[in-house]
């Protein structure tokens, strides 16, 4: 049963041209071409209600198309693989010549010791409510909220798609600059960098705000038999499992107590409400045991990246924006 829930494929599908264009042009293609296919519910929006991590994650990564099925996704993403020929953009047309299909299983768990990750698209960690408490810490607090934000999101991930995670979920964030990349007008703010935790995750899959956009996307640095194709830019490295060391002063964990889990949109807790414990707690800061996580930021809004972008997923945003 468990095996059946950690599954994940990633397929990276070779073009006869650099595919430049983005996640939702080729997703609307998808829907035009493929109508009748299981995963088009998975990218119109029909089922965001119901799985809020997406199940299927098309990313454009060194002009090349790839597409990730998590747990519901991989048999619709499967099936669809035989029949995909070539793709129709209107403008031009990319012939599909062959494809690379890596397949997981006992993902999305605990390990006992650090795994280290890099993100190969901008991770947007802050949302509008987030960016305003980070733009007030120091420069020694940033890194540690920055850690919550990335284990609650973790534990998001791992509890809608079915685990009962009881252990400890360490995580050690290092960015390249800690002044956020502002994206559009959403508030959101990006960063660049790696990150080492001690939970197993699959290459190419998204985390943070703007999955279905294309941003969070990660790449495995400890799977040396992981899906590398021929002309990525991405490698793994030389790399020894690490020891949890609890004494690390850039290390913090959170458990289940941390992340609470929405079965419904609609059903969100009113945002006012939030804000005015915030509000009441707004001087409180990050304590110097990096263990302990704020009762405050137990109920942190990046633990849901959809609901940003959720207005943009469907097909008739797809025909308006790219006249399909």
């Amino acid at each position: 049963m468990e095996s059946h829930l950690s599954k994940s494929v990633v397929i990276c599908l070779t073009a006869d041209k650099p595919v430049r264009k983005t996640p939702y042009q080729v997703k609307g293609v998808f829907m035009k071409q493929f109508s009748d296919e299981k995963i088009v519910p998975f990218l119109n929006g029909k089922l965001r209600n119901k799985y809020l991590y997406p199940r299927v994650q098309v990313k454009i990564l060194n002009e090349q198309i790839y597409i990730v099925g998590i747990k519901e996704g991989v048999n619709p993403v499967l099936s669809l693989i035989d029949n995909i020929r070539s793709f129709n953009f209107g403008n031009i047309t990319i012939n599909i010549e062959k494809y690379d299909i890596e397949e997981n299983k006992d993902q999305f768990t605990p390990t006992e010791k650090l795994l280290r990750y890099k993100f190969i698209t901008p991770w947007i960690a802050l949302n509008k409510s987030t960016s305003g408490k980070y733009r007030f810490l120091t420069d020694q607090e940033k890194p540690l909220f920055l850690n919550q934000l990335l284990g609650k999101n973790l534990l998001f991930i791992a509890k809608e798609l079915g685990f009962d995670i009881k252990n400890k979920i360490f995580t050690k964030v290092s960015v390249n600059n800690l002044i956020p990349e502002k994206i559009d007008e959403n508030g959101w703010g990006a960063f660049t960098g790696e990150f080492k935790t001690n939970f197993l995750l699959p290459s190419y899959i998204g985390l943070g705000n703007g999955i279905t956009r294309g941003f969070g996307t990660l790449f495995s640095l400890n799977n040396s038999n992981g899906l590398i194709p021929e002309a990525s830019k991405e490698k793994t490295e030389e790399y020894i499992e690490e020891e949890i060391n609890e004494e690390d002063e850039d290390i913090t964990f959170v458990t289940t107590k941390d992340v609470r889990v929405i079965n419904k949109r609609k059903k969100q807790k009113k945002r006012q409400d939030h804000h005015k414990k915030i509000k009441k707690n707004k001087n409180q800061r990050l304590t110097k045991n990096r263990h302990s996580i704020e009762k405050n930021n137990s109920n942190n809004s990046n633990t849901i990246d959809t609901n940003d972008d959720s207005r943009f997923n469907s097909e008739e945003y797809h025909q308006k924006q790219h006249d399909l």
